[in-house]
């Protein structure tokens, strides 16, 4: 007869007690395969329970397979592979990450979140709950809610000359989601082209879904086609208003080279990165290279994270109207990515004009930091050997110094000073004969002017007086 401790005082209910140590001992073999089980009423008896209780137990290893019921007969256990369960719980020993002690950061992949606008953002999001209550539980079309590509469009239109459809932009959760569907839709089997130097996640993005990267060195004016005719590529990856993180603005006679590349074979094409677009302090934003698109070859990428918030992860690509077809037959299965809440959300933040508003004020804003971090460095002691590049957009600039110290000696003594910075080599994703020597990125969006004027002076104790900040504080990575 089964003998088992059933409980009134424990949390399980008497029966899914009774089930799972029925269940074990089928599980371990303590009770074979065919055996016939104790009817309902004697078990009842011998455990001192009801029959209701053991009814249930029974009818929860009946829906499970592990006994089946034979009319006027009984209850008999199925015969299942023996699965001996470990009796000792297994030790995991889960790598924590050592936390590095830093004063200050220069991250480049951060915005001053401070500046969302929460209220008007909470307003319009009040205000669709109310008017599209019953559109915001259906689920969205795989390529975005109109209303959010209609306001695209328009942005598009106005601000960066670009005049497409609806129907060809795509929203989705991030740039990275929005890479991976590239790569599905121009096929693995390709060889992409990256500038060198360049984010290193994009390198990690192909590579990961199998995709062969051919990384090109820049030049003065940004990625060289001639070094690109020589490669196998048929796509290219560029950030011709911005590149990332040289700073290059690549110019109008080297676009209409690329542009001119991308015309020779029906099946090139360019993935045009505009990523800070937004963000240029001495002109007029630079055109995008998808105004002079004439022949459709590119595939124009943008994101709201440097704009609004890196979490909102909202990001579109405007697909060339020869792709639309082979997207939909291809991979219109996949549903959309992004909420339907922050999608009309944000179409009505475009729509009212908000979003513009927005864009005006923290560009005054990352201008002003970006004055303050020129001046710091201006008047620092390292000022005479130093040379600024990068500066007039963006919110980041490198810095070169010529004092004798190396690039690695630069990083390693700013840390020692509670700074974390990189190295221009961090971006790097492959070997090139020119490298910028001695140089960091300094992104500044997330700091404010006393941060700016400490970190600045713990760069003075690193690089020329060789003395040490004090009271490291844990600031996380970069």
């Amino acid at each position: 007869m089964l003998t088992y401790h059933i409980s009134h005082s424990r949390l399980l209910p008497m029966y899914e007690q009774l089930y799972r140590a029925i269940r074990q001992d089928i599980i371990n073999g303590a009770i074979s395969g065919g055996e016939r089980l104790p009817s309902k009423r004697r078990l009842a008896q011998h455990l001192k329970i009801s029959q209701i209780t053991v009814e249930n137990a029974y009818s929860q290893l009946l829906a499970e397979g592990y006994i089946v019921s034979k009319p006027r007969s009984g209850y008999y256990v199925q015969n299942i592979a023996t699965h001996n369960i470990k009796t000792e719980p297994i030790n995991y020993e889960i790598p924590k990450q050592k936390p590095k002690d830093y004063l200050y950061a220069f991250h480049t992949n951060t915005v001053d979140t401070e500046c969302f606008p929460f209220s008007s953002w909470a307003k319009l999001l009040r205000s669709e709950l109310t008017e599209k209550a019953s559109q915001l539980l259906v689920a969205a079309p795989n390529q975005g809610v109109l209303e959010l590509r209609q306001q695209i469009c328009k942005y598009l239109a106005e601000f960066r000359g670009i005049h497409v459809m609806p129907e060809q932009i795509i929203v989705g959760a991030g740039s990275e989601y929005l890479l991976m569907l590239l790569i599905q839709l121009l096929g693995r089997n390709r060889t992409y082209a990256l500038e060198n130097p360049c984010y290193p996640k994009l390198n990690h993005i192909f590579k990961a879904n199998g995709a062969n990267v051919a990384p090109i060195t820049l030049d003065k004016d940004g990625l060289q086609v001639d070094l690109l005719k020589k490669t196998d590529a048929s796509v290219v990856y560029l950030t011709p208003s911005h590149q990332f993180p040289l700073g290059i603005v690549m110019p109008a006679a080297r676009r209409i080279q690329m542009l001119n590349w991308a015309e020779q074979n029906d099946d090139r094409y360019i993935i045009e990165d505009d990523y800070d677009s937004e963000f240029r302090y001495t002109s007029r934003p630079i055109p995008a290279m998808k105004e002079l698109d004439h022949a459709d070859r590119v595939i124009y990428l943008n994101t709201f994270a440097k704009s609004l918030a890196p979490s909102l992860r909202i990001s579109y690509i405007v697909l060339p109207v020869s792709l639309l077809k082979k997207y939909r037959n291809n991979l219109s299965f996949y549903s959309s990515t992004v909420p339907s809440f922050e999608q009309y959300t944000l179409a009505k933040f475009i729509e009212t004009g908000t979003f513009e508003r927005h864009i005006s004020r923290i560009r005054n804003l990352y201008k002003s930091r970006r004055d303050i971090l020129l001046e710091l460095l201006n008047k620092s002691k390292f000022a005479k050997d130093m040379k600024i590049l990068g500066e007039d957009a963006g919110l980041h600039l490198m810095l070169i110094l010529k004092n004798g110290l190396s690039e690695t000696q630069m990083v390693e003594l700013a840390a020692k000073n509670g700074v974390h910075l990189h190295g221009i080599s961090d971006y790097y994703i492959a070997e090139c004969e020119k490298k910028q020597d001695s140089t960091v990125v300094l992104g500044y969006a997330g700091l404010n002017e006393d941060i700016m004027k400490n970190a600045v002076k713990c760069l003075e104790n690193a690089w020329t007086d060789k003395k040490f900040c004090s009271s490291l504080c844990n600031y996380g990575e970069l």
